[in-house]
């Protein structure tokens, strides 16, 4: 887990819109998965979960931990599910959280919907190259607030430009 970032770090938005510090928390979330061990079987992605405050409460990547490893499940492994500081929070990923698992039970969209986590902000659509991905639509259904800002899809798609090929 990271420090939390300086008294200047950017506090997340709260609607359904990208604000300038999304952008921001989210650019961080794409350069964590370039730290990924390498994969012909999954993707590499970063997530970080920044309180109300703009606190990094934690961080992760793909195969960080466990060859299995998703990244927003490495990130929430190291905190306890109902963590005040997750009241609130964003999770910023750079793939949308997965709904299906080949490798676990859990999707990452069910780890996020057992904390008190209110949004989640991601620049990539999962492809369906492994499974069927539909997060943002259960997220949404039940009852967070979940913005996708694909302008930077082209970004975190590139450290899986093998697996699109």
């Amino acid at each position: 887990m990271n420090p939390s970032p300086s008294a200047a770090a950017p506090v997340p938005g709260t609607g359904p819109d990208a604000t300038a510090a999304d952008r921001e928390w989210l650019e961080r979330a794409i350069a964590l998965s370039w730290k990924c061990p390498p994969s012909q079987t999954a993707f590499s992605v970063g997530a970080i979960v920044v309180d109300a405050r703009g606190a990094v409460v934690t961080d992760g990547y793909s195969r960080r931990d466990h060859p299995h490893d998703h990244a927003e499940e490495a990130a929430l492994r190291a905190v306890d599910p109902e963590d005040p500081r997750l009241v609130g929070a964003t999770v910023y990923s750079s793939l949308e959280p997965c709904t299906r698992r080949a490798s676990r039970v859990r999707s990452c969209t069910r780890l996020i919907l057992d904390t008190p986590i209110a949004r989640v902000v991601f620049a990539w659509r999962e492809p369906e190259i492994f499974v069927t991905g539909e997060g943002a639509e259960e997220l949404r259904l039940a009852g967070r607030t979940v913005v996708e800002v694909p302008d930077l899809a082209l970004r975190a798609r590139e450290v899986n430009e093998h697996l699109l090929r």
